[in-house]
C-alpha cells in the first residue's frame, strides 16, 4: 500500500466562523507561492503535463469515481475583447449571453483545476486530491490544416504573471485536446478518405500513372530493380537462401532488409529518394503481380515501406484487406490521441458527479466551447445542452446569496474566491480548538510520497489551487445550509441531497446581473440577494445611441432629452463607452418620438437643427440610433472592434440588412418604410422638413412651428407639449 503524506485541515461548521488549520510539512514550495491573501501554505496540487496525463488520468477516475462531489477551475488568456463587451445590469439576457460566449470564443483555456472531495466515514472527513492541468491547443493531427487562433487580454496576462504563473511550461508541455466536434469532423473526413482510396497505398492502384524514364540513370536504376526483385522472388519461389547477394548487387546490400511482413517474406526499402521509389512501384506494377508495395506507420507515425511476396491473387486481395484495416486503426488511434485534456471532461460527464465552481458560468461555456463544440446561439439551447452533458453544477457564489447568515458575513467582503476563502476558512495557527456546538467538518489534502516531484505548494489563481478553495467554500456553505455529513455513503453524490437539491443547476450569469439561471429549463429567475443599481429595466422603452465624437457624459445626455420631452421622461441614461449610451424613456411612445424628431431635425439644414437642446448629443447628423434590437445584433456580430460605434458601424457595413428589421422604421403616406440608419429618413418627414423649410407647411393643431421651437429655446420650456407631426 503506497505511503500518503496528508496535509489536515480542521473547518469548524456554523454558528462560528469555520477555522482550518495545515498540519505537518508539505512537498517544497515553488517561488511566490504562499498563496497571498486567502491562500494557505502546504497544499499539495498535482501538476499535470503531456508527460505524465496517462498516469494522472488513471489515478483521477477512481478519485471521481469515489467522489462525494468535483471542484473544478479555470485561468483563461482573457475575458472580454473590448470593454462595451462586459456584461452590464442593463443587459438582457440574450445580449448578456452573447457577450459571454464572445469571451468563451475568442480566449483560450490555459489551465483546468479540478479536485474531486471524497467523503471518509472512517475519519469523519472530506479527502481531497487537487489536480492542475496545464492546457495549450497544440496541432495534433498531421494532416489537419487549421490551427488554432485565440486572444490574450494583457490585463489577464499581467494579472496571471503576478501570481507566478508559470507559461514556460503550459506553451511547451501544455495538454493538447479536440472537442468532441473536433473528433467527430476528424473521424468523418478520415472515413471519407478511407471509403475513397481504391487501395490504401502508393501503387496498390492499378490507375497510377507511369514516371517517364528521362534519364540513363532512371532506366539504369529500373532494369537493376527488376533484375533483384526478379532473383528475390525466385529465391523464394525455389526455397533458396533469400539473404545472399550476388557481388553485382552489393550496392543495393544496405538499402534492403529482409523481414516478414504479417507471415510473408518482405524486404524493407531504406534510403531510396521519393523518385526512386515512384520508379520501383512502376517496376512492381508492371512485372511483378505476386510482389506488392506496402507503407505502413509506425508508433512515432514515421513511414515504413516494404515490397511483399503474396502467392497468389486471392492472396494479395486479403493482405491488402487486412493492411487497410490497420491502416485505418492507425489513423483512428493518431486521432484518439490527440483528444487530450477532453478525456478529463469525458471522465466528469461520465461519472455525472456533482460539479462545485465559483461564478462558473464562463468557466462552464469555456469547457463547452474548447472541449464539446461551438457555443449555440442561445442561453436556453447552451443551458439544455450543457445539463445532458453535466446534470448537476452547483455555485459557490449563488450559495453565498441564498443564506442569510452567509450574506452577513460578506456583505462587507469582496465576492471573490480568495476573500470568501479566506472569511469562511480563515488559518489556524493553535494546535488546541475551543469546544463548539456542532462537530467541526475536517478536510485532508492527499499526496503520494512516490510521486512528489508532480506536486508543489498551491498558490491563489492556480485552476488547481482554486479548484480545492472552491470546494472548501462549498462544504461549508453545505453546513450553512444544514447539510449533515454523518450520513453520508463514502460514493454517495451529494446533489442528491434533500437540503442541496434546490440550489443545483442555479448559476449566476456574472457577477452583476442581478439574475441566475436554471440550467434544466435554460431561463432566468430573479436572484434575491443582488441589489441592483439601477431601476428595472424595460428594453421596449430603451434607445441605442451611438457615435459621440465629443466626450458626452451620461448627465448632459439626459438633460439635453429632459429640456425636450420634460423631467420626468427618462429613467436612466446608461454610458456603454465613450461612444455610445442606452437611454430608457419612461414612456414606450417617447421611444418613437425620440427617434422621430431626431430624423427631422437632421433632414433640415436650418438654424434650428443647431440650436434645439439635442444638438448636443445629435452633433450635427454624426449620431445614430436604434432600438434595443439593434444592441443585440451588434453584440451578436463575430466582429470585433474596441469602441461600441466603430462595431456598430462595422456590422452595418458589412451587412446592409443586419439592423434594419431591428431599427426605428416610419411609414410614409404610401405605407412603406424606410430606415434612419440606412441614411435615410422617413418620406413624411423630409416632406415636413421641405415643407417648413419653404415656408408653406400647413399647421395643425399639434404641429410644431419654427415659433414654438424658438420660443421654447428662448424660454426655456419644453417642447414636447406638441408632437411632430409624421403624416
Amino acid at each position: 500500500m503506497q505511503s500518503r503524506r496528508r496535509l489536515l485541515l480542521s473547518l469548524r461548521a456554523p454558528p462560528k466562523a469555520v477555522l482550518c488549520r495545515l498540519l505537518s510539512c508539505s512537498p517544497p514550495s515553488r517561488g511566490g507561492g504562499d498563496g497571498g491573501v486567502g491562500g494557505a501554505r502546504g497544499v499539495a496540487v498535482k501538476q499535470v503535463t503531456r508527460g505524465n496525463l496517462a498516469d494522472a488520468l488513471e489515478e483521477l477516475r477512481a478519485r471521481v469515481r469515489d467522489a462525494a462531489f468535483v471542484g473544478i477551475d479555470l485561468e483563461m488568456s482573457g475575458v472580454t475583447s473590448a470593454p462595451w463587451r462586459d456584461t452590464f445590469e442593463l443587459d438582457r439576457a440574450d445580449v448578456r449571453y452573447l457577450k459571454l460566449r464572445d469571451s468563451a470564443e475568442r480566449f483560450a483555456a490555459l489551465q483546468l483545476g479540478v479536485c474531486p472531495f471524497r467523503w471518509d466515514p472512517a475519519k469523519c472527513a472530506f479527502v481531497s486530491h487537487p489536480h492542475n492541468f496545464f492546457i495549450f491547443p497544440h496541432k495534433e493531427l498531421p494532416n489537419d490544416g487549421s490551427s488554432h487562433e485565440f486572444l490574450c487580454q494583457t490585463t489577464s496576462i499581467d494579472f496571471l504573471a503576478n501570481y507566478q504563473f508559470d507559461f514556460n511550461t503550459c506553451f511547451r508541455e501544455g495538454i493538447h485536446y479536440l472537442s468532441r466536434a473536433q473528433e467527430e469532423q476528424a473521424l468523418q473526413k478520415l472515413y471519407t478518405l478511407h471509403g475513397d482510396e481504391i487501395s490504401a497505398y502508393p501503387n496498390t492502384s492499378e490507375e497510377e500513372g507511369d514516371v517517364p524514364l528521362k534519364s540513363a540513370a532512371d532506366i539504369l536504376f529500373t532494369e537493376r530493380m527488376k533484375i533483384k526483385f526478379n532473383e528475390w522472388r525466385d529465391a523464394i519461389i525455389s526455397d533458396q537462401r533469400v539473404d545472399g547477394h550476388s557481388p553485382g548487387n552489393v550496392k543495393f546490400k544496405d538499402r534492403f532488409q529482409m523481414v516478414f511482413f504479417k507471415m510473408h517474406p518482405a524486404i524493407m526499402l531504406n534510403g531510396f529518394t521519393s523518385h526512386q521509389l515512384k520508379l520501383i512501384r512502376q517496376v512492381l506494377r508492371k512485372h511483378f503481380r505476386d510482389l506488392v508495395y506496402i507503407c505502413t506507420f509506425c508508433e512515432d507515425n514515421t513511414l515504413e515501406k516494404r515490397v511483399v511476396y503474396t502467392d497468389t491473387n486471392d492472396d494479395k486481395i486479403l493482405l491488402m484487406k487486412d493492411v487497410r484495416e490497420d491502416l485505418l486503426k492507425s489513423k483512428e488511434a493518431i486521432v484518439k490521441s490527440a483528444v487530450g485534456i477532453r478525456h478529463v471532461i469525458d471522465l466528469l460527464a461520465s461519472e455525472r458527479k456533482l460539479i462545485v465552481g465559483h461564478s462558473c458560468f464562463l468557466d462552464i461555456l469555456q469547457v463547452y466551447s474548447k472541449f464539446i463544440g461551438p457555443l449555440p446561439s442561445s442561453m436556453e439551447e447552451f443551458s439544455l445542452d450543457i445539463n445532458k452533458i453535466f446534470p448537476y453544477i452547483a455555485d459557490t457564489r449563488h450559495l453565498m446569496s441564498v443564506n442569510q447568515v452567509v450574506q452577513n458575513l460578506v456583505r462587507q467582503k469582496s465576492k471573490s474566491l480568495s476573500s470568501v476563502f479566506s472569511l469562511l476558512c480563515p488559518a489556524l495557527h493553535a494546535s488546541d480548538e475551543k469546544s463548539s456546538t456542532l462537530a467541526p467538518v475536517r478536510i485532508e489534502v492527499e499526496a503520494d510520497e512516490t510521486a512528489l516531484s508532480c506536486f508543489t505548494s498551491g498558490a491563489k489563481h492556480e485552476a488547481g489551487y482554486d479548484a480545492f478553495m472552491t470546494g472548501c467554500v462549498f462544504v461549508q456553505l453545505c453546513a450553512y445550509l444544514g447539510v449533515k455529513f454523518d450520513n453520508l455513503l463514502p460514493h454517495e453524490n451529494l446533489a442528491t441531497n434533500i437540503k442541496l437539491e434546490k440550489h443545483i443547476n442555479l448559476l449566476p450569469s456574472c457577477w452583476n446581473s442581478g439574475t441566475v439561471v436554471d440550467l434544466s429549463t435554460g431561463t432566468e429567475r430573479p436572484d434575491a440577494g443582488y441589489k441592483h443599481r439601477y431601476p428595472a429595466t424595460v428594453y421596449d422603452n430603451v434607445v441605442l445611441i451611438w457615435g459621440f465624437q465629443s466626450k458626452v457624459k451620461p448627465k448632459d445626455i439626459k438633460d439635453c432629452i429632459c429640456k425636450v420631452f420634460g423631467p420626468a421622461s427618462l429613467t436612466s441614461v446608461f454610458s456603454i463607452d465613450s461612444t455610445a449610451a442606452l437611454v430608457q424613456f419612461s414612456k414606450q411612445e417617447s421611444v418613437n418620438d425620440f427617434l422621430d424628431l431626431k430624423a427631422a431635425l437632421e433632414s433640415t439644414d436650418t438654424a434650428i437643427s443647431v440650436l434645439h437642446p439635442l444638438s448636443t448629443i445629435l452633433e450635427g447628423g454624426q449620431t445614430r440610433a436604434a432600438k434595443y434590437a439593434a444592441y443585440r445584433d451588434i453584440c451578436r456580430s463575430s466582429l470585433s472592434k474596441f469602441f461600441f460605434a466603430d462595431q456598430a458601424e462595422a456590422v452595418h457595413s458589412t451587412s446592409n440588412n443586419e439592423l434594419k428589421s431591428e431599427n426605428h422604421d416610419v411609414a410614409n403616406a404610401s405605407g412603406t418604410y424606410e430606415s434612419a440608419l440606412d441614411g435615410t429618413v422617413p418620406a413624411s418627414v423630409k416632406q415636413e422638413a421641405e415643407g417648413t423649410k419653404s415656408g408653406f407647411k400647413n399647421q395643425g393643431d399639434n404641429d410644431i412651428t419654427y415659433q414654438d421651437i424658438l420660443g421654447a429655446l428662448q424660454d426655456g420650456k419644453t417642447l414636447f407639449g406638441k408632437r411632430v407631426r409624421s403624416t
